[in-house]
């Protein structure tokens, strides 16, 4: 059973052989490297992931701040 699932794994091509194999080969076979770039890479994908985040919730603010007169206003009429 264990090998049927590593074929299909094979099979279709599983993206996190396909990233450990990336990684491992830009190290140069050398595994604590290839974990340092990936955790590396992961911190600055999460680090931009949440500066867009902050971007975008402060744009939406922006745009209930700035919506707000006109809105008070129109209801008052």
């Amino acid at each position: 059973m264990p090998t049927q699932a590593i074929a299909a794994q094979t099979d279709h091509g599983c993206p996190v052989d396909a990233i450990s194999r990336a990684y491992l080969g830009i190290a140069g076979g050398d595994a604590g490297i290839a974990l340092r770039c990936a955790i590396a890479d992961a911190l600055s994908d999460l680090m931009d992931a949440e500066r867009r985040t902050r971007e975008r919730s402060r744009l939406i603010l922006r745009g209930y701040i700035r919506a707000a007169p006109e809105a008070a206003s129109k209801a008052e009429s």
